[in-house]
């Protein structure tokens, strides 16, 4: 399968007649090497009639560059107290935005390296290869499916180049399927049309591919998710997928990484139907199983050694119907706890934690083994710390490791940033059952973001439900979990999916092994 992502080059000369017009990403001028004087004299010239230069992108006509144009995207400050490392991407996909308006259609990157920032010609390359996606549904019926003919990058050096190009184009083939699948509309990945997708793109690759479609299968071994599906179930186009991935490095492993993803290709609310306008944009519930499967596609480009990934897609639609399930069920789990439902709009843990409960038993035998649930899980993570952060919560067993502390950090690195919360004993307190009738309580009945700590108490449902309890800090046999939050992260609606928490991920487990 192609997956038509941009072409991406490197060059060591910014004046390469290759392309037809330079981008230049920096603080300001006065900073740029010795290799870059020629692009100096005209920023000069036009900041002497124009002050505001530095505080937006601008567009200079220079002879002898590249296509006689000349686009400076300022990053602004980037050593104040609250500044990172996205100055550069924001910058960059301001002035490819700009530089595709003023016709150029083989932008040369320029991005000189930070001495703050050892990564930020990557991550300028990244903020425009963002912006240069074109959808899937629109790449099926234009005649190119690119929006430049090519993106370069001006490196001093070829070693740098190399790294830079091979980087920036695998990270940008996960956060491409990852855009794909949690950006499409619930038609075109509903859950069979997923399955199709993901088999066709791993197929001769190292990450094999299993599919689970039948009904008893999933009713017998995912009865929560199964639950989910039973309303769905009913239109074939829309029938419930769980899709496994598996990667295996070369090599002795070393760690084991074990990722549930939340699919759920439209959010209806179910019984409890998500009324007053606000079931719009529910297509992209599924972008924790989107960020599942680009974080596969990044270990297929890349082949890191010594790791091991082991991957759920949790492809499910929570329709609203006579055949739908509602508030008051009692449903057992696959771990064997008795779950009440509280509320059919908190369907997205229903379909993850039979899924983590089987990774939990697999755990056992795996190597180092990690365990993480991934998910555009509650309204509340974005009330709690805004639109643009992903939120992450450790087990015990995790915590002894301060691993969401070194999530932060890699996040830090390529602008994938993350917050860090706890999960406390009262959000195991909120689930327990009320009633001799359930062991556990799925949800209350208010929306997570007018609930006291919405967003950790599902990470404690997961852990109860799934029987993850029994693993830890206290165990013979501790099992780390994670659990994620990217409701606020994973993009904008209107607008394209972020590919959140990839980058991180990928600096985490693959950059920074």
């Amino acid at each position: 399968m192609s997956l038509s992502v941009q072409p991406i080059q490197w060059t060591t000369d910014y004046k390469d007649p290759n392309y037809d017009g330079i981008l230049l990403v920096t603080q300001n001028i006065d900073s740029l090497p010795k290799e870059l004087d020629g692009l100096k004299d005209p920023l000069q010239d036009y900041g002497a009639v124009d002050s505001g230069l530095g505080e937006e992108v601008v567009v200079l006509k220079v002879p002898n560059l590249p296509g006689n144009r000349l686009v400076f995207a300022p990053t602004g400050p980037v050593n104040r107290d609250y500044d990172d490392v996205r100055r550069f991407s924001d910058a960059a996909g301001n002035g490819i935005k700009r530089a595709i308006k003023a016709g150029i259609q083989r932008p040369l990157l320029v991005c000189p390296p930070h001495s703050s920032y050892e990564r930020s010609t990557l991550v300028a390359a990244l903020g425009a290869l963002q912006v240069l996606y074109m959808p899937l549904e629109l790449r099926e019926v234009k005649p190119s499916p690119h929006k430049v003919a090519v993106l370069g990058v001006w490196v001093k050096e070829q070693t740098q180049g190399e790294q830079v190009t091979e980087l920036a184009s695998a990270l940008e083939s996960g956060r491409f399927v990852y855009r794909d699948i949690g950006g499409s509309d619930p038609e075109r990945m509903a859950a069979p049309r997923v399955a199709e997708y993901i088999k066709e793109l791993f197929k001769n690759s190292p990450v094999q591919v299993k599919v689970v479609s039948d009904l008893s299968t999933l009713e017998k071994e995912y009865p929560c998710l199964a639950a989910v599906n039973r309303c769905a179930n009913t239109i074939p186009r829309h029938q419930a997928r769980v899709i496994n991935l598996e990667y295996c490095g070369e090599g002795p492993i070393q760690q084991t990484l074990m990722v549930v993803g939340k699919g759920i290709t439209y959010d209806t609310g179910g019984a409890d139907i998500k009324a007053g306008g606000i079931m719009a944009g529910m297509h992209r519930d599924k972008c924790g199983s989107a960020a599942v499967a680009g974080f596969f596609q990044i270990l297929a480009k890349l082949k890191p050694k010594h790791l091991k990934a082991v991957g759920a897609m949790a492809m499910v639609r929570n329709s609203v119907g006579s055949d739908c399930y509602v508030a008051d069920e009692l449903i057992v789990s696959r771990a064997g706890r008795r779950v009440r439902v509280g509320n059919t709009d908190a369907e997205g843990r229903m379909v993850m934690v039979d899924l983590l409960c089987e990774m939990k038993e697999k755990a056992v035998n795996e190597v180092s083994p990690h365990l993480f649930t991934i998910a555009t899980l509650t309204g509340h993570a974005i009330r709690a710390m805004g639109p643009n952060y992903s939120i992450i919560m450790d087990n015990g067993a995790a915590h002894r490791s301060d691993n969401a502390l070194q999530w932060q950090k890699a996040g830090e690195v390529l602008g994938d940033l993350f917050e860090v919360s706890t999960i406390r004993r009262e959000d195991y307190d909120f689930h327990k059952g009320k009633s001799e009738y359930e062991d556990i309580l799925q949800s209350n009945n208010l929306p997570s973001s007018a609930t006291p700590r919405g967003h950790q108490t599902p990470a404690a449902f997961l852990i109860m439900a799934s029987g993850l309890d029994k693993h830890g800090v206290d165990s013979e046999r501790p099992l780390p979990y994670s659990h994620i939050d990217i409701a606020g992260s994973s993009g904008p609606f209107p607008g394209v999916p972020t590919g959140a928490p990839l980058l991180a991920m990928a600096t985490k487990y693959i950059l920074q092994p």
